[in-house]
């Protein structure tokens, strides 16, 4: 059986024929078929929005409007659904001073080339866009208290907006149960602290901060506070397939329009666990394996069907390097992972540092499976993170039988961010 995985802007496929092959797991979206193309689900979706009037209505009287939107770490088809929002607006008022605020959260800027691949060339050159920087505290204001205890600070761009509205995608999040919706705002255009508070040590090791749960989940909880309070009151998001093409669009109120998302994708992405020796998986190629800090979302997928002492191959192309300063002096600078995973564990909310939610479930990860790691990074920078090079499919696969047997039991998960794992 020949499986394909999704690594970089490429694909790597591997022939099983003469492996103890025990499953492919893989979310029903990448066979969803659907007749229509990005823009008419999108156009569709904002002429019935959920709970909410037309952009154009809430448009009408408003003079100044913030879209936010992902950054270049997210799929998000933005040449699908930016050009149809900014449309709608301008029809329900031609002289709204727009501005298309990125949401970077702890990210790097997005470049304008990346902007560009982003929106295309029309857009970058005719548009207001303003990049948060979560540490500039000049474009920053507070604006209320999390339910978690913590600052809620966002930049001001969104904040004072006469008419607030985001784009994104809905996927299965490994912390937050999924994206889209009120993480645009949290942590998508909230200040540092804001966003320490939220991933403290005692929510990321909440049995509700997993992959495909939100109800109970304290994260999820700050984050709908802060997106309310900021006055995010019109959503459109997009559930995309393996090509990263939409397949499907909610528009309209924040919580309402986000829930429908969540109810279509969860009736399409959950599997059924087949513990396993080896479980190989990937972060779905391009833009989310472009370093190491993202590939730990798809790591978590093959976490939950591993078993115990047992091997994950990932594979992230992560050209862009470890993602995360915090990240990798975290793991650079002690050698045991025992002592990393239980340092953090003794940090209180406002203790969090930089990165501490990725490096925690790293530890958790790796305490439970050897990770062996295919990438295009130097296999210096993969051994700072406790895992092991590889260069190749093949390779990876003979030094994990080497741990765990030449008939190791093997489940694939082409696609690690698209899939929700149930025991």
């Amino acid at each position: 059986m020949k499986v394909n995985f999704p690594y970089g802007k490429d694909t790597v496929t591997y022939d099983f024929e003469n492996e103890n092959l025990a499953a492919v797991l893989t979310s029903g979206i990448h066979d969803y078929k659907c007749e229509k193309d990005g823009t008419t689900l999108v156009r569709e979706a904002m002429a019935n929005p959920i709970g909410s009037p037309r952009l154009c209505e809430l448009a009408k009287g408003k003079k100044k409007v913030c879209i936010i939107a992902s950054d270049h770490t997210r799929p998000v088809p933005s040449k699908v659904i930016m050009p149809s929002m900014l449309e709608e607006i301008r029809q329900g008022n031609p002289d709204a001073d727009i501005t298309i605020l990125i949401a970077t959260g702890f990210h790097r800027g997005t470049t304008r080339d990346e902007l560009v691949f982003k929106f295309g060339e029309d857009i970058v050159n005719n548009e207001k866009i303003y990049v948060h920087d979560c540490l500039d505290e000049d474009m920053l204001v507070n604006i209320g208290t999390l339910p978690s205890g913590g600052e809620c600070v966002i930049n001001k761009i969104a904040y004072e907006a006469d008419l607030l509205v985001s784009e994104g995608f809905i996927e299965p999040h490994f912390f937050a149960g999924f994206s889209g919706g009120r993480k645009s705002v949290l942590p998508g255009v909230a200040a540092r602290r804001t966003v320490l508070a939220n991933h403290c040590a005692e929510f990321i090791a909440s049995d509700k901060a997993r992959t495909g749960i939100i109800e109970g989940n304290p994260l999820h909880i700050d984050m709908l506070y802060a997106a309310k309070t900021a006055g995010l009151c019109y959503i459109v998001n997009v559930v995309i397939n393996e090509k990263k093409d939409a397949i499907y669009a909610v528009a309209g109120d924040l919580e309402a329009a986000h829930a429908k998302g969540v109810e279509f994708l969860s009736g399409l992405c959950g599997a059924k666990a087949v513990p396993s020796d080896i479980v190989i998986t990937t972060n779905g190629g391009y833009p989310l394996d472009q370093n190491i800090y993202q590939a730990v979302k798809g790591m978590t997928a093959a976490e939950a069907t591993v078993k115990d002492g047992g091997v994950i191959i990932m594979l992230a192309s992560s050209s862009d390097g470890h993602g995360g300063e915090g990240f990798y002096n975290t793991f650079n600078d002690e050698p045991d992972t025992q002592k990393i995973y239980d340092s953090i564990l003794k940090r209180d909310r406002d203790e969090t540092i930089a990165d501490q939610w990725e490096s925690q479930i790293l530890c958790r990860i790796l305490l439970k499976a050897t990770v062996i790691y295919i990438s295009d990074a130097p296999d210096s920078l993969i051994k700072s993170f406790h895992m092991t090079p590889a260069h190749s499919l093949p390779e990876a696969l003979e030094m994990a039988k080497k741990l765990v047997g030449e008939n190791a039991s093997i489940t694939a998960i082409p696609d690690g961010v698209s899939v929700v794992i149930r025991n």
